[in-house]
């Protein structure tokens, strides 16, 4: 919870003993349709490397057993198979799995063979990927090499396969480290055909320039995956009947398979999937450097007035992982549509940008509520700390004037790497962490006046000074209940008028809020598009605590229901998605206060607990009568936050009375 809503209702405490006395496309928007011919021979031979990092994926729901006996009621050739390590999870659904052990087995024409069991490895150690491989080019030999990484995934600062054994995940140079050291990279001819992510948030440039001269093509999601995952019978089958596929027909079948999958689970919503053709990272750094060093320019002459439109233009571009406080941050954004909402700020190279993502991604498939990505995302802080951007500027594979620029949003400072940058000079370190300085200026709009209008609206109005220190404003909420003494915090949302040109933002409260079978929820904004919102709501499903996912479609003028995600680990987006089911216990999570108390924290608060139907009613409905708290929430680019004054709704038989908090 935000350090200013809790001061601001600590604040308010003894105002309110005064006070209480009297918100269509197809489902999926494919690459436009196309025949990749056929690159080699049908007698080659294939040598798919399979490695499972089982989880929690697999000890409590076990998805890896599952995703191994799809790929046994395969049929492949004598010319295709598939060599798998599996460890790295508690607890196996299968026979043939050995918790505590690293397993390796060969699967092949005449099914499925355990080579050894071996001593307890970290499958989340670089060392454990290293002996993998080398013991894959020992005893194999193919024409064409896949490598498969299975489990959770992080994005470029968090990397990919979370050991629950040993908690350790491999990063991006982790992985990096380990095939070089058995494979010599090539740009002419990398050893792998294709390296897979089927694990969540992979697809990124970050990822791709770290298997460059290593694969020819990338598999990977930029969103999260549902649990649902690959689907390895029918990528498997369709590799042999026609092992003459290059890696580019070999990916547009996994992704075609994968969302025919997902639709037969009812996950496809959200779903993505991207065949990236390494070969070409190159040019897409080359444009990507350019775009950050036009941006590094920008931020060395005004870093107030240009971050703030930079982070207005990363709020609307699509983004992954939910990027909330409830639901954590992956601080992943996708890179075309980044270069779109910057085309005006960044007019010299946003085109040329947008023009190398669309040459890199050959094939994508994209849900109804990820339609706006472009295939390939890229680093953006989201959550304004430095945490996350510490393990981001450790991968070798981010580039210096991404990482530049980032650091110049987040330590306030220009590095004398950026210096150098824009000096022309290349040559230079990663950027050393010094100590933050204070670039937005938000403690200016603490407490800002609110005002109301003839028509009773509530309002506040900005300086040009102020603008430039905010990317986003919202509205927070929440309900004063006298009888339970208690404040009960209902979350932010982007319902209020803007005018960003004359800097006035006006509230559009109409007395209603999203709910749950008219249960009341706490909501957080994940993303706001032209034709789609996305929310994610804090619940416990079945007394499991989870975030929902909705949609709100502009189109339809309906919200949907997507599912539920288990709260994860920071730094592995869990990927597991929960359809709901009639007959499920729903518990709403809010935060609250005490009114007469002396609460110096919110508190979680688990509100009521109620079953559901099988289609759930969630849409916004009438709240009910009583006093509601409401303020404007001011957000710099670097996530720092402040909020205006105070005003009071009152609700009575559906009209709504503003008054001013003296």
């Amino acid at each position: 919870m935000k350090k200013f809503l809790l001061v601001g209702f600590v604040i308010l405490f003894a105002v309110i003993g005064l006070l209480s006395d009297d918100e269509t496309e197809e489902n999926t928007q494919n690459s436009t349709p196309v025949n990749f011919a056929d690159s080699y021979n049908a007698n080659d031979t294939w040598l798919i490397y399979w490695y499972i990092c089982g989880s929690n994926l697999e000890s409590d729901y076990g998805s890896a057993t599952a995703d191994i006996k799809e790929m046994i009621e395969s049929t492949v050739p004598s010319n295709v198979k598939v060599l798998i390590q599996a460890g790295g999870s508690n607890k196996w659904h299968n026979d043939f799995m050995k918790a505590g052990y690293t397993n390796r087995c060969l699967y092949d024409e005449t099914g499925l063979h355990v080579l050894e069991t071996i001593n307890d490895s970290d499958m989340g150690s670089q060392e454990t990927l290293t002996n993998f491989l080398q013991y894959g080019k020992n005893n194999f030999d193919a024409d064409h090499k896949v490598f498969i990484f299975w489990d959770h995934g992080g994005g470029s600062a968090f990397g990919v396969c979370h050991d629950e054994r040993s908690n350790n995940i491999l990063s991006l140079n982790n992985i990096r480290d380990a095939f070089v050291s058995v494979f010599t990279p090539s740009e002419e001819n990398p050893p792998f055909e294709l390296i897979g992510f089927d694990a969540c948030l992979m697809a990124t440039f970050d990822t791709a320039n770290t298997i460059h001269g290593l694969a020819k093509y990338m598999v990977a999601s930029e969103e999260v995956e549902p649990g649902n995952g690959w689907e390895y019978t029918n990528f498997l089958n369709k590799l042999g009947e026609n092992p003459a596929m290059g890696g580019n027909k070999l990916g547009q079948i996994i992704c075609d398979t994968y969302y025919e999958g997902c639709k037969d689970n009812w996950t496809e919503d959200e779903a993505t999937l991207s065949v990236i053709d390494v070969t070409k990272i190159p040019v897409l750094k080359a444009a990507y450097d350019s775009h950050s060093v036009e941006a590094l320019k920008s931020s060395a002459q005004s870093p107030k007035k240009f971050f703030s439109s930079l982070g207005r233009s990363a709020k609307k571009a699509e983004n992954y992982g939910g990027n909330t406080r409830e639901s954590a941050y992956y601080d992943m954004v996708d890179i075309g549509d980044f270069a779109k909402k910057t085309s005006e700020l960044l007019p010299m190279t946003s085109q040329n940008l947008i023009g190398a993502v669309d040459d890199v991604v050959v094939y994508k498939i994209q849900g109804k509520y990820r339609r706006k990505g472009s295939g390939i995302s890229g680093f953006y802080p989201y959550d304004g700390e430095d945490q996350i951007y510490s393990l981001y500027s450790q991968q070798k594979a981010a580039t210096l004037p991404q990482k530049c620029l980032y650091y110049h949003l987040i330590y306030g400072v220009m590095p004398p790497e950026g210096n150098d940058i824009l000096n022309g000079k290349y040559e230079v370190e990663i950027p050393k962490a010094t100590q933050k300085q204070k670039v937005f200026d938000i403690e200016q709009l603490e407490d800002l006046e609110i005002k109301i209008d003839k028509n009773n609206n509530a309002y506040v109005t900005l300086t040009n000074e102020q603008m430039d220190n905010i990317s986003a404003v919202y509205c927070n909420l929440a309900y004063v209940d006298t009888k339970k003494d208690a404040i009960l915090y209902l979350g932010s949302s982007g319902n209020i008028e803007t005018d960003w040109k004359k800097g006035k933002f006006t509230d559009n409260f109409d007395a209603k809020w999203l709910m749950l079978e008219g249960h009341p929820v706490f909501i957080e904004i994940v993303e706001e598009n032209d034709d789609y919102d996305l929310y994610s709501i804090p619940i416990k499903l079945n007394g499991l605590k989870c975030n929902l996912q909705v949609a709100y479609d502009y189109k339809e003028k309906k919200y949907k229901i997507l599912g539920a995600k288990p709260v994860s680990k920071r730094g592995q987006a869990d990927k597991y998605l929960i359809k709901l089911k009639q007959g499920d216990k729903i518990t709403t999570l809010h935060y609250g206060l005490t009114i007469s108390g002396d609460d110096s924290e919110f508190t979680e608060v688990e509100v009521e607990t109620f079953s559901i139907d099988a289609n759930p009613k969630f849409e916004e409905e009438n709240l009910s009568d009583g006093e509601y708290l409401y303020c404007f929430e001011f957000v710099t680019p670097n996530n720092e936050s402040a909020s205006s004054q105070f005003i009071n709704f009152t609700v009575k038989n559906k009209k709504i009375y503003t008054s001013k908090i003296d």
